[in-house]
């Protein structure tokens, strides 16, 4: 069975390889660059030394299984699906590899994202925690359009790689679990709400057993 859409993939590629010019192209260099391993490593170095400093580890296991664990299964996925680049020649070429999924937007996806997951119980506005969801998908959005007009890679790539970073990070959220409840950071245990003292349960002591009667009292 053929790609149902792969008109449309072949279609867009085409549009964008046609309009290209080289003061585009350096612009999309400099935005796919937000999700090139380079910069993804750099960002991540400087967050596994904070969360060490802060002895912050369920952060530091969550983050080391969602993004190089995540781009690490991205890599098998290549390799299973086999897929061509829209285009291998070109001037504007700076890649090798197969197709699908998208290294660069998954990178994106999973990093942005679980930035944005850890930045949320430090937010609580609904309309922050909406604009911060909202900043991530714009960026992880622009490296996939920058991936596509490049013509590194055909739209369903980028598509499927947002997919399976959102996905890996959903999966994460319950891996990780039970490590955040053994030991949550500082930080976000203070912004939780006190408990009602008046909820708070007290524990009742037994009554004392009453003493019979003596006989010299009858």
């Amino acid at each position: 069975m053929g790609n149902p859409v792969a008109g449309i993939d072949h279609g867009v590629a085409l549009w964008f390889h046609s309009h290209l010019t080289p003061a585009f192209v350096s612009i999309l260099h400099g935005i796919t660059e937000f999700g090139s391993s380079e910069w993804i490593a750099l960002v991540l170095s400087i967050s596994v030394v904070f969360f060490i400093f802060k002895r912050w580890w369920p952060s530091l296991i969550t983050l080391v299984v969602a993004v190089p664990g995540g781009m690490l299964l991205n890599e098998l996925v290549k390799i299973l699906v086999h897929r061509h680049r829209p285009f291998d020649e070109g001037w504007m070429v700076d890649w090798s590899g197969y197709s699908f999924a998208s290294g660069h937007t998954i990178g994106a996806t999973l990093l942005y994202g679980q930035i944005a997951l850890f930045l949320v119980p430090f937010i609580k506005s609904r309309r922050g925690r909406i604009l911060l969801f909202s900043i991530a998908s714009l960026v992880v959005f622009l490296v996939g359009f920058s991936r596509i007009a490049l013509g590194a890679h055909y739209l369903t790539d980028v598509v499927g790689g947002m997919f399976f970073g959102m996905m890996w990070l959903t999966i994460c959220l319950f891996l990780v679990r039970p490590f955040r409840g053994v030991s949550p950071p500082e930080v976000v245990a203070e912004i939780l709400p006190e408990p009602d003292p008046e909820l708070v349960p007290v524990p009742v002591k037994a009554d004392s057993p009453v003493a019979a009667p003596s006989d010299s009292l009858i």
